[in-house]
């Protein structure tokens, strides 16, 4: 197993050493001095995340070219460059086919390589973690033990059951039971083209201070969360290519590798639930992804992430038995007992600074009971917070009663009731 050293991105020291064509890394240099009006060698690599060596090599060879000119000396191995007409045309020509200006990308094979040695050295997930990860939540003990053995595994999850009762919240919760950081390249260049990876959205960074010096064309970052939902269709599962900029940006499900992408209200989104699964069955099946291009070339990149389906549709109107033997775990996550609407009412009331009293607790069963409503999990939460915007706007102290809690919930459910 590979060391977390190991796995540090060694830094190149020549151009060759990046596995890039030396004219595409020429090209992005000269694009670099195009956009930048003071452009030196220290700033060039910089924005390019190379060592300043590999910059300048890439610096002389345009000047050699004549595509820019050096316009002087400001320390030894950093000069300051400036475009020639020469380099305009070329660089114009060049952002016309490619309007990629940033760090330069890492080979296909480097992305495959870090992604694949990053999931072997991952360890494996113990019990305490994810009893930590759901020590904000109440749940029965079947439930965190299947929540386990998923994030144990990494096999997928489906989770099914009504709304209301924190399968989002469970699966983002199971998510901070996954330790570590993966490092993630800025770009990934394939045939000349860019595949824009990293994004700030997504992709938290890290500190690397202290680090040995390493490949700035990676960056290490917190395990990504993904969470898609309704907006999900086949089109943003693949390579999305922009006729603005003319890169393209890597698909979320890319986006989530080393960490987990949740596909959050299954069967919502706006095409057959069935298209989108038969999209899936090649990654939960072989753990790799095709992904194409637009002149058509299908592209093999990694799928290692753990992959959570939440639904609250009926499992039988969405998939089929063949699908469901793909997934790993299933889980129903269902509405919440009294017991464990108490535990988790008890546990917001005084997290909120109130005074818990179980006389509050039946008053709210009463109002569900007479209005013939089910328990949901989260809305002890709902009606605690409603609670306190009420103490806040009216200036109350913090004390809870049953006027109190009757506004919140005439507030959250939107019923008029008479308190007897």
């Amino acid at each position: 197993m590979s060391t977390s050293q190991d796995l540090i991105p060694k830094i190149p020291l020549k151009p060759e050493d990046t596995e890039l064509d030396f004219g595409f890394l020429a090209d992005l240099a000269l694009k670099i001095v195009y956009a930048d009006t003071n452009c030196t060698t220290e700033r060039a690599a910089e924005k390019l995340k190379l060592s300043m060596p590999v910059t300048e090599e890439l610096l002389q060879h345009l000047y050699r070219e004549k595509f820019v000119e050096i316009r002087g000396l400001i320390t030894y191995g950093n000069n300051r460059y400036g475009m020639l007409d020469r380099g305009w045309q070329r660089a114009q020509r060049l952002l016309d086919m490619n309007g990629y200006i940033g760090p330069a990308p890492v080979s296909l094979e480097a992305y495959t390589t870090m992604m694949l040695r990053q999931s072997a050295a991952t360890e494996m997930i113990q019990p305490e973690a994810v009893r930590t990860a759901m020590s904000g939540l109440v749940l029965p003990e079947a439930t965190v033990q299947t929540l386990g053995l998923v994030a144990s595994s990494r096999r997928s999850l489906f989770m099914t059951g009504p709304s209301g009762n924190g399968k989002t919240t469970i699966a983002t919760a199971l998510h901070s039971a996954q330790s570590g950081e993966i490092w993630i390249p800025y770009a990934i260049e394939v045939d000349g083209q860019i595949i824009k990876v990293f994004d700030l959205h997504n992709h938290q960074p890290v500190s690397v201070e202290g680090l040995a010096r390493y490949d700035g064309r990676w960056t290490k970052i917190k395990r990504p969360l993904v969470i898609v939902g309704g907006e999900m269709t086949i089109d943003t599962m693949d390579l999305i290519y922009s006729q603005t900029v003319r890169f393209y940006e890597a698909p979320f499900q890319m986006k989530a590798n080393g960490g987990t992408l949740v596909i959050d209200d299954f069967g919502r989104q706006r095409i057959d639930p069935h298209e989108l699964l038969n999209r899936w069955i090649v990654p939960l099946e072989g753990r790799v992804d095709y992904l194409t291009l637009h002149t058509g070339k299908k592209i093999e990149v990694p799928f290692e992430q753990l992959l959570i389906f939440a639904t609250n549709l009926d499992p039988a109107d969405l998939v089929d038995d063949a699908f469901l033997r793909r997934m790993g775990y299933r889980l129903f996550v269902t509405t919440p007992s009294k017991d464990l609407y108490a535990q988790i009412f008890r546990r917001y009331v005084e997290e909120s600074g109130f005074t818990y009293d179980s006389k509050y607790l039946d008053f709210l069963f009463r109002l569900y009971a007479e209005e013939k409503r089910p328990l949901r999990g989260c809305e002890p939460r709902d009606i605690i917070e409603r609670c306190v915007d009420l103490c806040k706007y009216e200036n109350r102290s913090k004390v809870l009663s049953p006027e109190l809690l009757e506004l919140a919930w005439n507030n959250y459910f939107g019923t008029r009731l008479t308190t007897n």
